[in-house]
């Protein structure tokens, strides 16, 4: 077993449970590597662990952000390694558990760096770019046509991320690319495992959290956040559940509604998590349940 652990998998798996387990049987701390368990503002709506369920595990890089800050890949590497250098210099195994496989991907295989987007900038791309994509494809094709070569053209999405990119740095977002970091965590010095449960039981795990979460203060929690008035293309306010309740406070939906929409959304997202960890993470060992992950340990 190596000293540090990575636990993969969707939401509602059960991967909170799973690392307090195993930092428990082998003498570990759990580190963070959920996008949205870093922000203090929204603990039921990212389902973070409670302080019940941390007992007496140290944990690491949970509820530690505003809501309003645009916390970035960059900054979460940064916190990983000093947190993993910290456990791992008190002699302890890093369980590192989430749902992110950027996260995931960024510690083991390196990452882009790229630039933050002034929100002008980035509101005035893409409306350009809905107006009217093919023109700003055929542009985005004389500043960057590499990149333009490699996606689609009515990909909305991405032709604004690279021209926003552009606007903001004068540079092509090929170029940053080329300019990769290498990962923090070396080959050999890690275990990668995959949580990958079937499909159906998630979801129904799914749809009876969410309405748990709802009923248990969830919304009172996204109620604050609307209160505030954050921009809405920050990280926090993309988290699952959070867009479809603030259009019920908005009064653009029934609650019913929302709430039905935001279950749907997190399954689809719960396959998509499942499907990077097919393609993304091929290597990795996966499992049914944390049950076999528990009795393969060693």
């Amino acid at each position: 077993m190596k000293e540090i652990i990575i636990i993969l998998g969707p939401t509602a798996s059960g991967k909170t449970a799973l690392s307090i387990e195993i930092a428990r049987k082998f003498d570990g701390e759990v580190i963070n590597m959920d996008s949205m368990q870093v922000y203090k503002d929204l603990p039921i709506l990212s389902a973070a662990p409670t302080k019940s369920e941390m007992g007496d595990i140290p944990h690491h890089l949970f509820g530690h952000v505003d809501a309003a800050h645009p916390y970035s890949t960059g900054e979460y590497i940064l916190e990983a390694k000093r947190a993993i250098d910290g456990v791992l210099s008190r002699g302890k195994k890093a369980i590192l558990v989430g749902g992110t496989g950027l996260y995931a991907h960024s510690l083991t295989q390196g990452m882009v760096e790229t630039p933050p987007v002034p929100p002008e900038i980035r509101a005035k791309t893409r409306k350009l770019v809905e107006a009217d994509r093919k023109g700003q494809y055929n542009r985005l094709k004389k500043h960057d046509p590499y990149y333009a070569s490699k996606i689609e053209a009515n990909d909305i999405v991405r032709i604004a991320r690279a021209l926003e990119v552009f606007e903001a740095t004068g540079k092509s977002l090929s170029d940053w690319h080329a300019e990769e970091q290498p990962p923090i965590l070396k080959n050999g010095s890690w275990q990668g495992i995959g949580l990958m449960p079937e499909r159906e039981p998630v979801y129904e795990k799914i749809t009876a959290r969410f309405k748990a979460m709802v009923s248990n203060g969830g919304l009172q929690e996204v109620e604050a956040l609307w209160k505030r008035g954050l921009a809405e293309d920050l990280p926090a306010m993309k988290a699952l559940g959070i867009p479809n309740l603030i259009e019920y406070f908005e009064g653009r939906a029934p609650l019913d509604e929302a709430i039905s929409s935001a279950i749907t959304q997190t399954r689809q997202y719960a396959k998509r998590q499942l499907t990077w960890l097919r393609n993304r993470a091929a290597d990795w060992k996966k499992y049914p349940d944390a049950q076999s992950i528990l009795r393969d340990l060693k």
